[in-house]
């Protein structure tokens, strides 16, 4: 259906909606990614997805909550397609062939440190931390237990902790 094709109602919800959400669905979706150009790809994807839906979810309890978890879950798909391709490019690189895209060390390895994380466990340190988003919403984003959510925050903070400095012992929060 085309954005055309929607109930003028359905059209100016589906516009307000884009308008007040964009930035913060933007935000998820760099947060996610940890790349800009793919952060602005997903942010489209997820939004034609809520436009070719919206007669269909403009009315459940929280359209935003369920773009989310669809934003959540396409990152997922694309970081594990970016995964499988990263396995197979060093087949076809030499030495020295690796770009090197010059940012500042700390977001550097925060980006590095949260790409290393699995994806369930990334979505819960970025929607929690990163978010601030309690909980229950969390596990309802997700489609997870309140209990998962705690416990894949953790380790993964604990993960995170780690990655960033891996001679420090005995991480204190």
């Amino acid at each position: 259906m085309h954005l055309l094709e929607l109930r003028p109602l359905a059209r100016a919800e589906f516009e307000e909606f884009f308008e007040r959400h964009h930035r913060e669905l933007s935000r998820l979706a760099y947060l996610l990614t940890g790349d800009h150009q793919a952060a602005d790809d997903l942010t489209a994807d997820v939004f034609l997805t809520a436009w070719r839906q919206w007669e269909r979810t403009r009315s459940v309890d929280d359209p935003l909550a369920y773009f989310r978890r669809v934003m959540v879950n396409q990152a997922a798909t694309r970081i594990r397609k970016l995964h499988r391709e990263r396995v197979r490019m060093p087949l076809f690189l030499r030495d020295g062939d690796e770009a090197r895209v010059p940012d500042g060390a700390a977001v550097v390895d925060v980006r590095a440190a949260l790409a290393r994380l699995p994806a369930r466990r990334r979505a819960c340190v970025v929607l929690r931390h990163a978010f601030d988003f309690p909980e229950a919403e969390v596990a309802e984003m997700l489609g997870i237990s309140v209990g998962t959510v705690k416990s894949q925050t953790s380790k993964g903070v604990t993960q995170l902790l780690r990655l960033l400095d891996p001679d420090k012992e005995g991480w204190v929060r």
